[in-house]
This record gives C-alpha cells, sequence and structure tokens, in this order.
C-alpha cells in the first residue's frame, strides 16, 4: 500500500492474524475530531458504511466529536454512499467570505452561517439518523463548568488559561472546568468507561439533535458556545474535542474491532493535548483498536504537501475559489485510501499492520 497505512493495538493484531477480519467483527467506530482534516476520509467513508459494512448486521457504536460527529451522524443516513459524497461537497464548499473592506467574521457570524449550513445538510432527516437500526450515534460535547459555565469575553478566556494550565499537569484536573457530555440515541449505553474524566451521557433526540451537533463543532474563540441544549442541563457547550480529540477512549469491547478512519497515526487524548508529546503515545485502551491512516509520503502528494486544514480559510489569501479547488483535489485524491483499503480486505495480510 502507498496511501494507506493500518496501525494496531495488540488485541486488534492478534484477532485478524488468527481470522482475518469481516465487517461482522466491527463493535465501535470513532470519528476525531480535526475540522477539515477529516474531508481526506471521505471515500472511506463511502466504502466502510456505503457498501462493506452492510455486509454485516450486528450493532454498531459510533462515538464523534466536532467533524467526526458530523460523519458519523450522516453515515445514519439512508443510503451512507450518497449521504458521504454530499458531505464532502458541501463540506468543501463552505464560504465564510467577507465583503471588500468589511470586517473579519466574528464568532456569532461563523456560528451563524456553520448552524444553517448545518441544518442545510440534515434538515428534516435527523429522524433517519436517530432511528437507524444498527448505528448507535454518540455525539460529544464539551460543557463549561463554574467561570466557563457561560460565554464571555473575559471569563471564557480566562477559564481556558485555566484549563490549558490545569491540563498541563493532569489531564484529570480539567474536569473542574470542562465536563464530557455526550448525547446517545435510544437510550444506548456508552461503549467507554467514564473512570477517566467527569462525564455524563444525555439523550439524542429531535430536540437536541441539531444543538448537540453544532456544539460539538463549536471550536472555541472560532464558533460561539451553544447554551442549554433541550434536555441537557443549562450551560455552554462547546467542541468536543476539547475534552476527546481523538476519542482516546476506554472502549468496552471485549471481543471484535475498534475500526478507526482517522487522518494520522497517533490518538491524542484531549485538544489541550496537542503540544504534550508524551500524550500521544498508544495505551492499553487502544488495544482492539485497527486505524486506518493515510501515510506520510502520500500526505506530501497532496496540495501544499499537507491536509487540509482550518488554517486555509484564511490560508490561501481570501481567495476562497483556490481554497474550495485545492480541497476537491485532495478530496479526489483520498479515493487511493479507500481503494487500498478494498484491496487489503480482499485478502487481509496482517504483514501489513504495523504497531499502534
Amino acid at each position: 500500500m502507498k496511501a494507506l497505512r493500518l496501525f494496531a493495538g495488540p488485541a486488534a493484531r492478534e484477532h485478524i492474524a488468527r481470522q482475518g477480519l469481516a465487517p461482522a467483527d466491527v463493535r465501535v467506530i470513532p470519528g476525531a475530531a480535526g475540522g477539515p482534516k477529516g474531508l481526506i476520509l471521505g471515500p472511506l467513508d463511502q466504502h466502510i458504511f456505503g457498501h462493506w459494512l452492510p455486509q454485516s448486521n450486528q450493532p454498531i457504536d459510533l462515538v464523534g466529536a466536532s467533524i467526526g460527529a458530523w460523519r458519523l451522524a450522516t453515515a445514519c443516513l439512508d443510503d451512507a454512499a450518497e449521504a458521504f459524497a454530499r458531505f464532502s461537497h458541501d463540506y468543501v464548499h463552505q464560504r465564510f467570505d467577507t465583503a471588500p473592506g468589511a470586517p473579519r467574521l466574528t464568532a456569532a457570524d461563523v456560528s451563524a452561517r456553520f448552524g444553517a449550513d448545518l441544518r442545510g445538510f440534515f434538515g428534516p432527516r435527523a429522524a433517519e439518523v436517530l432511528r437507524h437500526p444498527r448505528f448507535r450515534l454518540h455525539v460529544v460535547t464539551a460543557r463549561g463548568r463554574h467561570i466557563l459555565g457561560r460565554e464571555g469575553r473575559a471569563r471564557t478566556v480566562a477559564g481556558y488559561l485555566g484549563a490549558f494550565a490545569s491540563n498541563s499537569l493532569s489531564r484529570r484536573s480539567l474536569g473542574g472546568w470542562l465536563e464530557r457530555c455526550v448525547f446517545s440515541t435510544g437510550g444506548a449505553a456508552l461503549p467507554f468507561d467514564t473512570l477517566d474524566y467527569r462525564t455524563r451521557q444525555l439523550p439524542l433526540d429531535e430536540g437536541s439533535f441539531h444543538p448537540a451537533l453544532q456544539a460539538s463543532c463549536s471550536i472555541p474563540f472560532v464558533l460561539q458556545a451553544v447554551h442549554d441544549i433541550p434536555g441537557a442541563p443549562p450551560g455552554a457547550y462547546w467542541d468536543g474535542g476539547i475534552t476527546d480529540y481523538h476519542l482516546h477512549l476506554k472502549y468496552r469491547a471485549t471481543e471484535g474491532i475498534v475500526l478507526y478512519p482517522h487522518f494520522q497515526r497517533a490518538v491524542v487524548p484531549g485538544w489541550l493535548d496537542k503540544g504534550l508529546r508524551w500524550r500521544h503515545r498508544a495505551t492499553p485502551f487502544l488495544d482492539r483498536m485497527l486505524v486506518l491512516a493515510p501515510s506520510p509520503e502520500w500526505v506530501a502528494s497532496l496540495p501544499r504537501a499537507k491536509l487540509p486544514d482550518r488554517k486555509d480559510f484564511t490560508g490561501y489569501g481570501g481567495n476562497t475559489d483556490a481554497r474550495i479547488a485545492a480541497w476537491g483535489q485532495a478530496v479526489r485524491m483520498a479515493q487511493a485510501l479507500a481503494d487500498e483499503w478494498a484491496q487489503w480486505l480482499h485478502r487481509p495480510d496482517p504483514g501489513q499492520i504495523h504497531p499502534l
């Protein structure tokens, strides 16, 4: 494989060496935060959810934060392959232009436009997501506590400075500032243990669907927090990636595989851990995980030799059409990831799996 790399924990590697990999083996699928980086997973998502997993019938827990929550909610729509094609198109073509000479967009402006895009994508189709016969969706958000309980210019800055300092000392201490709030469909139990971090589970239903999904994508200082989600405790809800950037969780699956289409090898615990390299290592939490990630060499072949990212919204000098063209090219090139995955599934070779 030239574009795709496979990484697995010891239990997952043993499982695949013993019996290969079938769609019926999958128990959990995480979806990472990371903004536009997730675009390159579109062709993989189309293959996995549109063609491969329909060959089985077991329940599967989908755990997503930020763009990962949007992706996995898309997986629950009827005709997942078509839905993911539309997701890629709509995400690539988002526009946050300002008029010549006008000030840059505020967080309120970005939230309003993003919310309209999200509602335009799902519209009345939330019911399709909520009633899916197999997939149990879990949308991760971060609810502010104490000073972060309501959003405000000074208090939000002070709160996140405190959260950053506390997290640098101990990830568990971040719970003093934020709590993990997971909105789940159909009364499904959480598919991971919560002893690592302060956690609350809430119902994902018609009333909470759109606000919870927008909250899970609401990056502090870029978008506004979503306040007072129906059916949930009052307060400010932010991007789920703050507490769970790459869903480095202790999954409860005791058999089968945690299948993880991801845009990199490392599974970083929280957004505030990005610069804390010692927290990027694999742990026993990931023993049953199989990560599908692009190779660095393939990433170097993409426009600007990198994955699409949030900086591209300003990095093309305000030329939105150039950014859209580059992202569209990256998505088309990502078909190589899905093609190599399909070829590997035809004859699973454990020798091509690297330790996670």
